[in-house]
């Protein structure tokens, strides 16, 4: 499911970004950088962005390289799933977005679900941990895992946020167009088997 030019282009800039974080020989840190040139030409190069813009967005983290994490919200109310309506593409995704520093992953899925469809919710288990590039997303320059946590609704209304226009719930057999860069289809489906079957065991990879 990945183009092997970006799999490469991504552990290009891990290599290069662990190097510079903990080589102290200045012609090491040159070849590191180097290393991090050479994984922004190909990204500019394959997507025809230019290489600030890669520069900003792929390569401008410093530290060990580790993968980023995405923490999508499952909540289901009359045996349907809540989804809102993305203002990037259109089209709808489970609450969500990357994790934040200083937050646990309940504490996001909560603030999301908040702030993208106006519920007020509690968390009850965890139902998944994917690695993004095991699953029928679009390429990506961003190596990420997907935590998915069950929710239940405690209080709130439908409310769109500043990311979302729109705010439904859906059955099983009548989901809307997926914004699938954030859910496929098989996960949506993986979430109705938790709903149907709450001893269900949580996936992983």
């Amino acid at each position: 499911m990945e183009l092997k030019w970006l799999d490469w282009a991504r552990q290009l800039q891990a290599i290069a970004q662990t190097g510079l974080t903990y080589s102290k020989d200045v012609y090491d840190l040159e070849r590191f950088e180097e290393i991090r040139k050479i994984s922004i030409e190909m990204m500019a190069e394959q997507t025809g962005v230019d290489k600030k813009t890669i520069t900003d967005l792929f390569a401008n983290e410093t530290g060990y390289a580790t993968p980023k994490v995405d923490i999508r919200a499952v909540v289901f109310r009359d045996n349907k799933i809540l989804m809102v309506k993305e203002k990037a593409d259109g089209k709808w995704a489970l609450p969500g977005g990357w994790a934040d520093i200083g937050s646990t992953p309940s504490e996001v899925a909560v603030k999301e679900v908040k702030e993208e469809s106006g519920f007020d919710v509690k968390t009850v288990k965890l139902i998944a941990v994917l690695d993004k590039k095991c699953h029928p997303h679009p390429p990506s320059p961003f190596y990420s895992y997907k935590l998915f946590i069950q929710c239940e609704i405690v209080g709130g209304q439908p409310e769109e946020g500043i990311e979302t226009s729109g705010v439904g719930f859906f059955s099983e057999n009548e989901l809307p167009p997926l914004s699938v860069d954030r859910n496929t289809e098989s996960q949506i489906q993986m979430a109705f088997k938790h709903l149907h079957n709450p001893g269900e065991r949580v996936l992983f990879d």
